[in-house]
């Protein structure tokens, strides 16, 4: 069997068996585009302070403040922002974030409730179809095999569209759209249009999706680079979640948060995450960016009874597997290049799902009628 067929029918079969998925993880994928600027316009009465400002208070006056009126749920984080008019927000489990004015301790509230659920409904189904807890393993392990067959599509695909000849008549129907056609003739030019100009693109959304979602693909980039991967914490977070006291303990957090501070001048955020490890250190996460980009954000950990630094992680010491895993990360929503990055990821979904759509209408045509 020529090279050709075997392609063409390598792609046509991972289309049809993983189309519906595909689409449904690309129309996910455009409804998530802004997602990071849309939450900020919709709790943008929570995310600004009045003009006349103390001191701020110390992490520990902080969370207790905020709690005074008690809380069932235990927090999960707690961010700081440098930016005067910002206030602090505490992590309250998946999905809630209290806003706390970082002088008073008052909670500012909720932020959009209902803004939050969208995204996170959109993101559940844009991870594992919308699956509950019991089933979302099934959920992310039918996204992760759709992703690699996605993989499979975009290379085969490219190689697919090479023409056989160069000249005008046999590039135009490939490079560029064409008015007039109907039927099978518009979805083969869209269809290989799109897939022509989204290629790149596309190529480095699908292939962070694969590192994303298994490990092995992510072990495999580490020895690549010639490193062993990390070794990966074999308990999960939910079990450390319930595990966190009722009241937690906040021993050595403000000398540990003065620390962070003066280790990463120029910081925009640092936050600290509950409980703390079982070991006795605080562990930091300190960003001198918008939370994008993986080459300004650090990680620190501090003792808690002594304060000392006990760990320090800056973007230039990581393994180099551990900087393109980070990268990949927010390529994978064009995060990492800003407004420009997501647009263009967002257009590239969109793009995915008309490929998805225009590949599933040819396929029809072959095997089931006109």
């Amino acid at each position: 069997m020529p090279v050709r067929k075997v392609f063409f029918w390598l792609h046509l079969a991972a289309g049809v068996a993983a189309g519906v998925v595909i689409f449904i993880m690309s129309v996910t994928g455009v409804l998530l585009t802004y997602e990071r600027q849309i939450l900020a316009w919709a709790e943008r009465d929570t995310r600004s302070l009045p003009p006349d400002r103390a001191s701020r208070l110390e992490p520990t006056a902080l969370l207790s403040k905020a709690f005074e009126g008690g809380d069932p749920e235990a927090p999960s984080s707690l961010t700081l922002r440098s930016d005067p008019a910002a206030p602090a927000s505490i992590g309250l489990g998946r999905g809630r974030t209290l806003y706390v004015n970082p002088y008073t301790g008052e909670l500012l509230g909720e932020g959009d409730p209902r803004t939050r659920e969208f995204f996170r409904a959109v993101t559940d189904w844009h991870r594992w179809l919308g699956a509950g807890s019991e089933s979302r393993a099934t959920g992310r392990a039918i996204t992760g095999a759709s992703n690699l067959a996605f993989l499979i599509l975009v290379g085969s695909g490219f190689y697919l569209w090479w023409p056989r000849s160069w000249k005008w008549p046999s590039l135009r129907s490939v490079v560029w759209f064409r008015r007039g056609l109907k039927g099978k003739g518009r979805d083969f030019n869209w269809h290989n249009v799109i897939g022509l100009w989204s290629l790149t693109p596309l190529f480095l959304i699908v292939l962070s999706g694969v590192v994303i979602s298994y490990p092995w693909a992510s072990d495999l980039l580490y020895r690549v680079t010639g490193r062993e991967a990390p070794r990966r914490r074999t308990e999960p977070p939910r079990e450390r979640e319930r595990a966190a006291p009722a009241a937690p303990d906040y021993q050595g957090l403000d000398e540990a948060s003065r620390v962070a501070e003066a280790q990463v001048p120029g910081w925009r955020s640092i936050t600290v995450r509950f409980p703390p490890s079982p070991d006795g250190f605080w562990s930091f996460a300190l960003d001198r960016g918008n939370g994008a980009r993986p080459d300004l954000r650090a990680q620190l950990t501090v003792d808690r009874k002594t304060g000392a630094v006990a760990r320090f992680e800056p973007y230039s010491e990581q393994l180099t597997g551990q900087k393109i895993r980070g990268w990949l990360r927010f390529l994978h929503t064009g995060e990492a290049l800003g407004i420009p990055g997501q647009t263009l990821a967002g257009l590239v979904s969109a793009g995915a799902a008309v490929l998805v759509f225009t590949g599933l209408s040819l396929s029809w045509r072959r095997f089931i009628g006109r």
